[in-house]
């Protein structure tokens, strides 16, 4: 019936093509297999239409799941503090990643602490004291110690596996360990330099893969 009804409408079009005996052979042999699925069923030449590909229910859940993760992370996105953005950007991370507000609280207070040796206020830190202070006052660790003996108190770890809260230990001039920091994300750490105080440095900078030891977990 509809093919009845498109061959009404198409002969009263100025455009349509003077069809032979033949021609229509071919016509009624098309029509004829529509009813194979997956065919290409040709009314006039140039003009073709295709069967609409379905989706399978396996495709329209992982939509739904792709839907529902973007609205999750802009959701997040929108509701995420200062801090949250400033040391993602500090680290080039997500700031959907940046979550330990103890951790990110305590280095807003002292970052930039000059360095004093042996001193463990603001008014000077050396690294073991800035890392002996974080541990304790974010993660509860009561450690005391000098660079070394927080060396010989940690669990070896791989680069690969180091996570928030290890410790990097590195020997800069000298045999025996004689710096230490305290691991963030994405191979960002934070320690007491000698030359700018409290900050954060890259792990893949040349002068700290140089110096590199190894890092720890307490």
């Amino acid at each position: 019936m509809k093919l009845s009804v498109c061959a009404l409408s198409l002969s009263s079009c100025s455009t349509l093509q003077k069809t032979t005996t033949k021609t229509s052979s071919r016509a009624a042999s098309a029509t004829a297999s529509n009813n194979e699925p997956g065919q290409r069923v040709r009314f006039i030449e140039g003009i073709s239409t295709r069967p609409t590909p379905k989706i399978t229910n396996s495709q329209s859940s992982k939509s739904t799941v792709i839907s529902r993760n973007v609205t999750m992370s802009s959701a997040n996105l929108e509701n995420a503090a200062t801090w949250q953005f400033k040391y993602a950007q500090l680290l080039d991370v997500p700031v959907e990643s940046v979550l330990n507000q103890r951790l990110y609280s305590f280095l807003e207070d002292w970052m930039g602490t000059p360095y004093r040796m042996g001193g463990k206020t603001r008014d000077g830190i050396d690294c073991s004291g800035f890392v002996n202070m974080l541990m304790n006052t974010v993660f509860q660790l009561n450690l005391i110690g000098n660079s070394v003996q927080l060396y010989n108190q940690v669990t070896r770890l791989a680069k690969g596996q180091l996570h928030e809260g290890d410790l990097v230990f590195f020997k800069i001039h000298h045999k025996r360990i004689s710096h230490v920091g305290i691991y963030l994300e994405n191979d960002k750490f934070v320690h007491a330099s000698t030359s700018n105080g409290v900050m954060i440095s890259d792990l893949k900078e040349a002068y700290w893969k140089k110096y590199y030891a190894g890092g720890g977990r307490l």
